[in-house]
């Protein structure tokens, strides 16, 4: 998807979708100053170099095609992502994200991303995500090889050394996490390895208020103040939210749940023009930071 550049307005759009912006500092982005000869990021440099990583070449046309549901490029200015910062990438999947992350970062920055044990059980599903993700970091090192790797084991959460990083950052990780019985661990790891003052940047898909837990785990949904119970149990402080990610077409009651619409399509060719309709997942997009 193709973007016309106008970094300024982006931003003032993007800020004035948070309900809780006008109130709360952009956590994690310091005042445009330059001190001695080092020049630090600003958010509207930041943001051009967010935007050029969107037609960067190492992209899928798969991933491409999902921008217009994923707004990466707002996602990652609310978070308030600077080009100069240490981030985290928990759980990164195929690499959607990596692939924006690496090259906004790999001059100023640095990317790390979370994995699991490549030389684990070849049938697994973690030890095959890793090999896949590993093979594509690998083949364009003119892009990722500047890209750190965070191995993980589970339920026994690590997340490298304390105090590290000024962003942690998941996408569509949490009701894994709370199906699997470690997001408080997740959690609290995230807010050790942050800086103080650091953020954590969420999206989730949304589910109802009120849904239990084995709703959760049954349709891949989780309530929004589920998510903040969570993250501020582990010591966080809820910044702001943001609903460029919201789908108010999502009702969340589908048949296969959230792996309904695309690009999932879990139930193949049955409604599919109906959930193809609906688009992707109605989801929350939430910043904390840590105090």
């Amino acid at each position: 998807m193709k973007f016309r550049f106008d970094a300024a307005a982006a931003l003032v759009s993007v800020l004035a979708g948070c309900t809780a912006c006008a109130s709360e500092p952009r956590a994690g982005a310091p005042a445009t100053t330059t001190t001695g000869t080092t020049a630090t990021a600003t958010p509207v440099a930041s943001e051009a170099k967010i935007r050029g990583a969107l037609t960067g070449t190492v992209r899928t046309d798969k991933e491409r095609a999902r921008d217009g549901a994923r707004h990466p490029a707002e996602t990652l200015s609310f978070f308030g992502v600077r080009e100069d910062a240490s981030v985290l990438e928990l759980w990164p999947g195929g690499g959607y994200y990596t692939s924006i992350l690496a090259p906004t970062l790999a001059e100023r920055g640095k990317l790390t991303v979370t994995h699991f044990d490549p030389n684990g059980d070849p049938k697994a599903y973690g030890t095959k995500s890793t090999l896949e993700l590993f093979a594509r970091l690998d083949k364009n090192p003119e892009v990722f090889g500047k890209v750190g790797r965070q191995q993980v084991a589970t339920p026994n959460v690590n997340l490298g050394q304390a105090a590290s990083y000024d962003f942690v950052l998941t996408f569509r990780n949490i009701h894994n996490w709370i199906e699997d019985g470690f997001a408080d661990k997740v959690f609290a790891e995230a807010f050790r390895v942050l800086k103080p003052g650091g953020v954590l940047g969420i999206e989730e898909h949304r589910g109802k208020p009120g849904m239990s837990v084995e709703a959760m785990n049954k349709t891949g949904y989780v309530p929004e103040d589920y998510v903040r119970q969570l993250v501020e149990r582990a010591g966080f402080r809820f910044a702001a939210r943001s609903e460029v990610n919201a789908n108010p077409k999502d009702t969340t009651d589908h048949p296969n749940g959230v792996w309904s619409l695309p690009p999932s399509f879990a139930g193949k060719d049955v409604d599919r023009e109906k959930f193809a309709a609906i688009g992707e997942s109605d989801r929350m997009t939430l910043r904390f930071t840590k105090p």
